[in-house]
């Protein structure tokens, strides 16, 4: 067996899909299930489960796993000791991004990263902010940009990028857009268009409503802002979103605040403590992109900092 084979089956047992970790390796899926063939005959016992819709361990590849990842972490170290003693950081470094985010200045924290360590290779994911939390406590993700309800998740260490209120945006004409201020219990008077569950803005939006009692309609569900404004501009339901948000859409909706619900959707970094020098480095380098002049709140050019399914 190879370290490659190890990637390759590391990869597999966390994505729980074949062509998702063909994906991650940046290799074909045929290649990655022929590697693993390969590696289940050389260890004379099948490693995955094949016959359900999600791959999943066979007692052999549970037993395996950890023995696997032990030994890709021992080889990334005997390159890490060797890059201190040269003065170079190598390595991989796997990055997070919630899904349809548009924040330049993580894009710029990669870059300049890049520029000062060109021998680490970056791996960008993007997903779901509860998956992703998921990728970082299993250590499969070194740091991430989340949206969520609460300041940082337990055991994380975390950087609040955005914290905002929520809103909801309704057409000209709607009853909503003639009332100066408006409750949840206004909002969910009518049918709601909102992001899935799984994602900050639905977390806070939800929480809301089990503490007042409410029972909202959930109309239609979509990641991306641009869709649930576009679904909401045509009457098909008042949208949940953020302030920032919402504020990308002015021609078309008129946004309210919620007036009592006061827990803000946080857009946030989130990294487990690592003694991964590389790791430490990116740390440095989204810090300093998310807190320096001109950076904050995160705005792209062309779109707010909440664009697509930015507190997702």
């Amino acid at each position: 067996m190879d370290l490659r084979q190890l990637e390759y089956f590391v990869a597999v047992a966390e994505e729980r899909n074949f062509t998702r970790a063909a994906a991650r390796v940046h290799i074909s899926q045929s290649g990655v299930s022929a590697q693993i063939r390969q590696l289940e005959r050389e260890l004379g016992a099948e490693l995955f489960d094949r016959s359900g819709r999600a791959v999943t361990l066979t007692v052999a590849g549970s037993a395996a796993l950890e023995h696997a990842r032990a030994a890709l972490a021992a080889a990334e170290a005997v390159g890490q000791v060797v890059g201190q003693v040269t003065g170079l950081i190598r390595g991989r470094v796997t990055v997070g991004m919630v899904t349809g985010c548009t924040l330049t200045p993580l894009f710029d924290a990669l870059a300049a990263f890049h520029e000062v360590h060109p021998g680490v290779e970056i791996s960008l994911l993007e997903d779901n902010s509860d998956r992703l939390v998921e990728g970082v406590r299993a250590d499969a993700v070194d740091l991430a940009l989340i949206g969520t309800a609460d300041a940082a998740p337990d055991g994380l260490d975390s950087l609040t990028v955005i914290s905002e209120r929520l809103v909801a945006a309704v057409p000209e004409g709607h009853p909503l857009a003639r009332r100066r201020r408006i409750g949840l219990r206004d909002v969910v008077a009518h049918p709601v268009v909102c992001m899935p569950p799984g994602t900050g803005l639905r977390t806070v939006f939800d929480r809301a409503c089990a503490a007042q009692g409410l029972q909202p309609v959930i109309a239609l569900q979509a990641s991306a802002a641009d869709a649930i404004a576009d679904l909401a501009a045509r009457g098909l339901g008042v949208a949940v979103l953020s302030e920032s948000m919402a504020a990308g859409y002015r021609d078309r909706l008129t946004a309210r605040l919620v007036d009592d619900v006061e827990t803000p959707a946080v857009l946030a970094l989130v990294w487990k403590s690592t003694h991964n020098p590389a790791v430490r480095e990116l740390i440095v380098h989204g810090r300093q992109a998310f807190t320096e002049p001109g950076s904050a709140p995160g705005r792209s050019q062309s779109s707010p900092p909440f664009q697509g399914s930015s507190v997702p």
